[in-house]
């Protein structure tokens, strides 16, 4: 076996050392949060974004005058994407039962899906206002059936951005608040005199984000520990190298961290690829961005085989990964570790991002080995109950259940058991004895 690196990125520990940097940060202000609420929360909103408005809650009629800024075509748009996230999410939560089932006679198990009764939706726009995280996460909560949506978002060259509020009005937030970072997080997660704390958070944003949520990880839940934007394409030579370039770059445009790797069987490509990258790197708009990416975070991995590449891939374990080959299905049949699968020519990532259909809230950073990402069930509790229907079926129930107890030592919860088989049972059962 043969895989080779024509270009690596940075390593797991360089990454790590450059995460360390905010975690002191973050826990401070926290911390302060938690103690000074609304002031301190203000005080860094216009510490970082300059936007201190007498309430950060919009108004139904700021919100209104807000949506009346959008072209009728943008609007058509935002409901378009909204309608296709909104026909998957329904579908997956149709497949989402409750279920009852009687194991024995006058023993019956169930479990209900019940909703997380509130969330705090994050929706980043500091740099680009990321109109899709408002689909994603409000949206998919709403289908979810939650009672109470709160949708945060950093205003936008000094405003609310009109296509991120009427993302998160029309996808069913019931609170929206115009405010980022560290605050927005803490002020969700702890409260504050203005802003009722939520159960759970979800949505991407930056590492202060991030990091805002580990920490808070516990007190509330989260969707997922998000890093930076990953995507892989895996190819061979069914495509050519200006379809790869132009989707690993794609995605680098997001950060100066974001991992952009290719995987391939095909030497032509690789160096084909490598070229085109440093060719579009001269024209596309984004490139102070991308060319960061590419340079620290990006690489191109050569493997002799298919089984190779896939071998590859799900140690990686990529966010985002694209398969572009003449057996897209059997990756599709092997990989067992990523964030989202793209498949085909025909498909990029970017449809996946903001209008497709399924979430663009995936696990990073080898996360998609032990979990996928949002989607409607995140929002959802899976709660069981049991009951007992007959004398017959408690005193059996009970009589196992004492014995198994005690095996255990565990006198009392033995006890729970055999007064339900004295009286269900009939049984003479000394205290803290075995039943029969």
């Amino acid at each position: 076996m043969a895989i080779t690196y024509l270009k690596r990125g940075k390593s797991d520990a360089e990454r790590d050392q450059d995460d360390s940097r905010t975690r002191a940060t973050v826990e401070a202000t926290l911390k302060d949060i938690g103690t000074r609420g609304d002031a301190a929360v203000r005080e860094l909103s216009q510490k970082f974004d300059s936007y201190a408005p007498d309430s950060f809650r919009l108004s139904q009629e700021q919100i209104d005058a807000l949506i009346a800024e959008l072209s009728p075509r943008e609007l058509e748009d935002i409901r378009f994407a909204q309608s296709q996230i909104r026909r998957f999410a329904e579908a997956q939560r149709a497949s989402m039962q409750d279920i009852e089932v009687e194991t024995r006679p006058g023993v019956i198990l169930g479990h209900r899906n019940i909703p997380v009764q509130s969330v705090g939706c994050y929706v980043p726009g500091g740099k680009f206002p990321m109109v899709a995280s408002a689909h994603m996460s409000v949206l998919t909560a709403s289908v979810a059936g939650v009672p109470r949506i709160v949708a945060c978002t950093p205003p936008f060259k000094g405003r609310p951005n009109p296509a991120v509020i009427a993302a998160m009005h029309l996808a069913g937030a019931h609170e929206i608040y115009v405010l980022g970072g560290i605050q927005a997080i803490g002020a969700m997660a702890l409260g504050t005199e203005s802003i009722q704390p939520v159960h759970m958070l979800v949505g991407p944003g930056n590492a202060f984000v991030a990091e805002a949520k580990r920490q808070l990880y516990g007190r509330v839940g989260i969707d997922l520990f998000a890093g930076p934007t990953e995507t892989m394409v895996i190819a061979d030579d069914s495509v050519d190298a200006e379809l790869c370039a132009t989707d690993l770059l794609g995605q680098a445009e997001h950060g100066y961290n974001s991992p952009a790797v290719l995987v391939t069987n095909s030497r032509a490509l690789a160096e084909g690829t490598m070229a085109e990258v440093e060719r579009l790197l001269q024209i596309l708009p984004t490139a102070e961005t991308a060319s960061a990416s590419w340079r620290d975070y990006g690489e191109v991995i050569l493997c002799d085989s298919h089984d190779e590449m896939l071998q590859v891939a799900n140690d990686i374990a990529s966010e985002h990964v694209q398969v572009m080959t003449d057996r897209d299905d059997w990756y599709l049949d092997h990989m067992t570790s990523y964030g989202a699968l793209f498949l085909g020519a025909r498909t990029n990532v970017a449809n996946g991002d903001k209008v497709i259909g399924t979430n663009h809230t995936l696990p990073t950073r080898k996360a998609g080995r032990y979990t996928g990402g949002l989607w409607v069930g995140k929002f959802l509790k899976t709660h069981t109950y049991q009951r007992i229907t007959t004398d017959e079926a408690a005193a059996e129930i009970g009589a196992y259940c004492s014995r198994l107890c005690l095996l255990e030592g565990f006198v009392g919860h033995a006890e729970q058991a055999n007064i339900r088989v004295r009286r269900h049972g009939g049984a003479n059962i000394p205290y803290g004895g075995a039943a029969e």
